[in-house]
């Protein structure tokens, strides 16, 4: 399997090896606030990717860190005359209960900062020794990136034009290069604090990240993942922090940028006031809505969201929940010991399996190839619209086999479709007396039957093998409870 790689600009192999696991550490929330589906897009293509690797029989473990300290949780603490412990426990409890609802599962360890002091103070004693780190009295410990020459590496920047870092990169005069971050905060009054050998504070945003996988995985592993927006200079600090403590390059081998999600073509963040929490997402659409929303785009790609991007994906969705309760339908029709083939010409079996087998081909080319979920999919979509011309010849067996290709491919990228759909029993009865009507020839009570099946929100497909009826908003319930 090939995946493009951040650092080399050029797709990597990823290898597989039955006695070891692919570790992947992916930068995980910092829990100050309700995620949004901005913040949702890295963690859901995440959690298709590694599935799909699952699915292909690697063996993976998936680290993911929680930042539970930090200036922005102490701010909220500050805002609501509370504690940091209290925000930052609440807000994660948040971020876990929405992944459920998003069904993101695979990863194996949550990691926070506040438990791995030790190890973060092992790596900073580790670059003072390595003369890459140096103390600002009263203000804390920082990286020199001017002792860093591969600094920029990454990003593609030499350490001097990348002294414009803004993104939680502390304004100090008495810093030796503006570019220059910080690993230790010495403590302040009124806020949380460590006492560690060289003065009592807290960590900085970037240190934990290596700290942590440094303890899971060594100072080198496979797969680093994330937003393009942590690409620098959070990133581009591990990259130092690890190398420069360590001295063992490279740190990670792979590294895998997703794009960012847009709201009509601007920056979806909470400071812009453009966001949608994913509770507020959930309570008008199916969660599975959004990650095949995520899946539909390259993955390095930015996406736009629109109400137009949204009615189409949920129309995609739709469409595709619709034809697998069609292959249900058409499975206990003919499976009936009464059921008796209509005068349709049956599609020759070996046909459909040489399809079927296409599929399997042209997906797995598209997933091995830089993860290319778009291209997948529409294979996918290609394939139900040629099966769909004359399904209701297809053998049952047949029809079984193209239920299992499609579920499988499906559920190896993190899309699950539940078989939860039911009639009611008031909906059957009045089916089956518009059949009667119909055996009869009474077509006006049966159209006015029809009718008022419709306004119940059950639209019916007359078919060979019997009438299919389906919810008209079965894509588009709404949670009842949402996360």
């Amino acid at each position: 399997m090939l995946v493009f790689n951040s650092l080399t600009q050029k797709k990597t192999k990823i290898t597989k090896n039955k006695n070891k696991p692919l570790k992947i550490f992916v930068c995980g929330p910092t829990v100050y606030d309700y995620p949004h589906i901005g913040n949702a897009r890295p963690f859901l293509f995440f959690d298709s990717f590694v599935k799909y690797l699952k699915s292909q029989g690697f063996k993976v473990f998936y680290l993911q860190n929680i930042t539970d300290i930090d200036d922005k949780i102490i701010k909220k603490a500050k805002e609501q005359k509370t504690t940091w412990k209290k925000i930052s426990s609440y807000f994660e409890k948040i971020y876990h209960q929405n992944e459920k609802a998003l069904n993101i599962t695979s990863v194996n360890k949550y990691a926070r900062a506040t438990k791995h002091i030790k190890e973060i103070e092992e790596q900073i004693k580790l670059l003072i020794k390595n003369g890459l780190a140096y103390e600002i009295k009263n203000d804390g410990i920082y990286f020199d990136i001017s002792r860093f020459p591969d600094y920029g590496q990454l990003s593609k920047r030499d350490y001097k034009s990348a002294e414009d870092a803004s993104s939680r990169i502390e304004e100090n005069p008495n810093k030796k290069n503006k570019g220059d971050f910080v690993l230790w905060k010495f403590a302040k009054k009124g806020e949380p604090f460590w006492n560690l050998s060289f003065g009592a504070g807290r960590p900085g945003w970037h240190i934990e990240d290596t700290a942590i996988s440094v303890k899971y995985f060594g100072p080198q592993y496979d797969i680093h993942g994330g937003g393009i927006d942590l690409k620098f200079p959070h990133h581009e600090a591990e990259i130092a922090q690890a190398e420069g403590a360590y001295q063992k390059r490279p740190f990670v081998k792979i590294w895998m940028h997703t794009g960012q999600l847009l709201v009509n073509g601007e920056k979806m963040s909470k400071s812009l006031g453009n966001f949608i929490t994913i509770q507020d997402f959930l309570k008008k659409n199916e969660p599975e809505v959004l990650r095949l929303m995520v899946l539909l785009h390259q993955w390095r790609a930015p996406i736009n969201f629109t109400e137009e991007v949204l009615s189409s994906t949920t129309y995609t969705w739709k469409n595709l929940k619709n034809f697998l309760l069609k292959l249900d339908f058409i499975i206990k029709q003919k499976s009936q010991d009464n059921f008796k083939l209509s005068n349709l010409k049956p599609i020759n079996s070996n046909l459909i399996k040489s399809k079927i087998k296409l599929l399997n081909k042209e997906v797995k080319l598209a997933l091995n190839d830089d993860f290319n979920t778009p291209q997948a999919l529409g294979q996918i979509f290609t394939f139900l619209n040629q099966i769909e011309k004359n399904i209701w010849q297809i053998d049952v067996k047949d029809i079984i086999l193209i239920q299992a290709a499609i579920y499988t491919h499906l559920q190896s990228i993190g899309l699950e479709i539940k078989n939860d759909y039911k009639i009611p029993s008031s909906i059957r009865f009045l089916l089956q007396k518009r059949e009667l009507f119909r055996r009869n020839k009474q077509f006006m009570q049966a159209d006015l039957l029809r009718n008022k099946i419709k306004a119940l929100g059950y639209i019916i497909e007359d078919t060979p093998i019997g009438p299919f009826v389906i919810q008209e908003n079965y894509a588009q319930k709404r949670n009842s409870k949402p996360a």
